[in-house]
């Protein structure tokens, strides 16, 4: 009789564990970001072609040495407040980006309204294969007025 104490122990002890296991949820997947809208990355880009196309190049390579590329560097997918600064107060000096070193200054550029600076950042946040989060206006004005 002792030897079918144990599978008996076994499944009192088990059962609430699987039971469990078989009703919870599944985890469900990260929710997708909206897509940007064709209308914000054509701004976007016309912003683009007129004030950074010479300096980080129509794909977004940079110059080596001079000027930052824009792909999938930690400045361009991180914060957005230290782009807005970038565009705002602009740069001088050495900057390093992603362990690499560049010289060329970033002129200011404040005189971009906080829809231009918005739109232009989700382009270049959403191209060069970079993927993401939208710069909305209203967080660039919030970011102007406190460097001013």
């Amino acid at each position: 009789m002792k030897k079918n104490v144990l599978p008996v122990i076994m499944f009192l002890f088990l059962a609430p564990v699987i039971l469990h296991a078989q009703t919870k949820k599944p985890i469900s997947p990260k929710p997708k970001a909206a897509p940007v809208s064709k209308a914000v990355m054509d701004r976007g880009k016309e912003v683009y072609l007129m004030n950074c196309l010479a300096c980080h190049q129509a794909d977004g390579s940079g110059v080596p040495n001079l000027n930052p590329h824009l792909v999938k560097t930690k400045w361009v997918l991180g914060s957005k407040t230290v782009l807005v600064e970038q565009i705002l107060k602009g740069s001088q000096g050495k900057v390093e980006i992603d362990g690499e070193t560049f010289n060329n200054a970033m002129p200011p550029l404040p005189q971009l309204t906080d829809q231009q600076i918005a739109d232009v950042l989700t382009y270049v946040r959403n191209s060069f294969s970079n993927k993401a989060s939208v710069v909305s206006a209203g967080e660039v004005k919030s970011i102007r007025a406190k460097i001013k």
